[in-house]
C-alpha cells in the first residue's frame, strides 16, 4: 500500500486471529478490538472514528457530586427502582427548559444509560399488542438498537430517511403504519450516524401520525442539543430542541448523559415517559409481564429484573448536572462545541482528498458540524472503505451496519486529537494517491 504507515501483513494477521470474516461488516466492537491489537504490534497510532466515545473530560460538577454522595454512605443503600426524587424532578424541570414541555417527575426513570432505557422500552413496546409485533426504524441509526431486537426475539422494519425528507417522509411512515403491524417508531435525533436533524414539519408529521395510529413514538436524544447551528443553552428560553413531544403524548425520549456531560463510563441515562404513555392500561402487557399498566412494567417488572435500579451515586452526580444547568450555572453545551469545531477541519481534510459527504443537507440548510459525518469514495463500498482505509491508520464503520442504503462509512470526532489533524491529512493524501490512480473513477 503506497505510502502506507502500516505493514499489510500484520494488520491481515490481526484480522484473520479475530477470525473477522469480511472487515467492512464488522460490529464497532470487533473494529474496535482489531485496531487495538494492530496499535499494540506496530506502535503505530490510528486515527479512531470507529466508536462513538466521548473525547472531553467528565463534567465536575457531576464527579464531585458523585464523591459527596459516596462519602454519604450511598453505595449501601439501593435507590427507588424509579429512581431517586431529586433526580426525577430536576428531569423533569430540565425537559421544560430546554424542550419546552410538560412532564410529570414519576416519568422520568434513570436507567443504566440509554441503552437500558431502550432495551427495556422495545420489550414493553413489543407486548402492548398482540397484533402489533413490529417495530418500525427510521434508519440509519445505532446499530447496536438492533442487536437488542435480536436479543429480544422482536420484529422490526427499517427504511432509510435519505430520499423522504420533507412531505416525502408522510407517505413513507403511513405506508408502513396502514399495515396495522407497528407498535413503535425509533429514531434518534441529532441522528447517529448521518446527523442530519428532523426539522419541526417533519416531527409534526411523525407525531400526528403516531396519534393517528395509536403507536409509540421513542425519540432518542443521545445528542441533545448538538445541532450547533442552533444555540439552546438558556435555561426557558427559545430556541428549544425540536422534539415530536410537542406533537403527541405517545412518546418516549431518552437523554443521556454520556455526551453532553461527557459522563459515559457511569452509565446512566434518563427514560422520560409521557404522562399518558406512562397512566396507561395494555390489557395483552398483563399477560406477559402481569402488569397492565406501561409504567409499572417498565420500572416494577422489566428494570427491576434487570438490574435493580441504576447506580444510586451516579443518580446523585446527574442530578446535579441536571440542577446547574437548570439553574444557567452551567452551560452544557459550551464545551462540545468542539466536536463541531473538529468536524469542520476534519470534513474539509475528506473532502481535499477524493471523498464527498453521504449525507450532505437538511432539506434547504446545509448539515451541521457535529459529533459525525459520513463519507464516501468513488468506486468503493461502504465495506470496501472500511478495509482500505484500516491499512492506512484510519478506522471508521460502514454506514450499511447503521440501516443507511448509501455507500460510505461514519467518522466520529469525538477521539480524534486535534494533534492528529496533520497525520490524518497526510494518510488522506496518501490513500487518494493510491486509489486515485488504482480504481476507475
Amino acid at each position: 500500500m503506497l505510502n502506507s504507515p502500516l505493514n499489510k501483513k500484520i494488520v491481515n494477521q490481526k484480522i484473520k486471529q479475530l477470525r473477522i470474516p469480511e472487515v467492512g461488516k464488522a460490529s464497532i466492537r470487533e473494529i474496535v478490538a482489531l485496531i487495538n491489537l494492530i496499535e499494540e504490534e506496530t506502535g503505530v497510532k490510528f486515527v479512531r472514528m470507529e466508536m462513538g466515545v466521548p473525547g472531553l473530560p467528565p463534567t465536575e460538577i457531576g464527579t464531585q457530586a458523585e464523591i459527596e454522595a459516596l462519602t454519604n454512605g450511598v453505595a449501601s443503600i439501593y435507590p427507588m427502582i424509579d429512581g431517586i426524587r431529586p433526580l426525577k424532578e430536576e428531569t423533569a424541570l430540565f425537559v421544560k427548559n430546554f424542550i419546552n414541555i410538560s412532564v410529570n417527575p414519576k416519568g422520568c426513570v434513570p436507567t443504566v444509560g440509554s441503552m437500558q432505557g431502550t432495551f427495556v422500552a422495545f420489550m414493553a413496546a413489543g407486548n402492548t399488542n398482540e397484533k402489533k409485533d413490529t417495530a418500525l426504524f427510521i434508519d440509519p441509526g445505532f446499530p447496536v438498537q438492533k442487536q437488542q431486537m435480536h436479543v429480544l426475539g422482536l420484529k422490526y422494519d427499517t427504511f432509510d430517511i435519505f430520499h423522504f425528507r420533507g412531505e416525502k417522509l408522510h407517505e413513507k411512515l403511513e405506508e408502513f403504519l396502514a399495515k396495522g403491524n407497528i407498535h413503535s417508531i425509533i429514531y434518534s435525533n441529532p441522528n447517529n450516524p448521518s446527523w442530519i436533524c428532523f426539522t419541526e414539519n417533519e416531527l409534526k408529521i411523525i407525531g400526528e401520525l403516531a396519534n393517528k395510529y395509536d403507536v409509540i413514538v421513542m425519540e432518542d436524544l443521545a445528542y441533545f442539543g448538538m445541532d450547533f447551528r442552533r444555540d439552546i443553552s438558556n435555561p426557558g428560553k427559545p430556541p428549544f430542541q425540536p422534539s415530536v413531544a410537542n406533537y403527541t403524548d405517545n412518546y418516549i425520549l431518552f437523554i443521556s448523559s454520556s455526551k453532553i456531560f461527557s459522563y459515559a463510563g457511569q452509565r446512566i441515562g434518563m427514560m422520560v415517559v409521557s404522562e399518558k404513555l406512562f397512566d396507561r392500561d395494555y390489557p395483552d402487557l398483563q399477560k406477559r409481564f402481569q402488569s397492565s399498566s406501561f409504567g409499572n412494567t417498565v420500572t416494577l417488572r422489566l428494570l427491576y429484573s434487570i438490574s435493580s435500579g441504576t447506580s444510586h451515586s451516579s443518580q446523585w452526580a446527574l442530578t446535579a448536572m441536571l440542577k446547574a444547568a437548570n439553574e444557567n450555572r452551567f452551560n452544557f453545551l459550551k464545551e462540545v462545541k468542539e466536536y463541531g469545531e473538529k468536524a469542520k477541519v476534519m470534513k474539509k481534510l475528506f473532502l481535499e482528498n477524493g471523498f464527498d459527504i453521504v449525507y450532505k443537507r437538511d432539506l434547504d440548510e446545509t448539515i451541521a458540524d457535529g459529533f459525525y459525518f459520513t463519507v464516501s469514495y468513488k468506486g468503493m463500498t461502504g465495506n470496501e472503505l472500511v478495509k482500505n482505509l484500516i491499512y492506512y491508520g484510519i478506522s471508521a464503520i460502514a454506514l450499511n451496519g447503521t440501516g443507511s442504503l448509501e455507500e460510505g462509512i461514519r467518522a466520529c470526532v469525538s477521539f480524534v486529537q486535534r494533534s492528529q489533524f496533520t497525520e490524518l491529512e497526510n494518510r488522506l493524501k496518501a490513500f487518494h494517491g493510491h486509489f486515485s490512480t488504482n480504481i476507475n473513477r
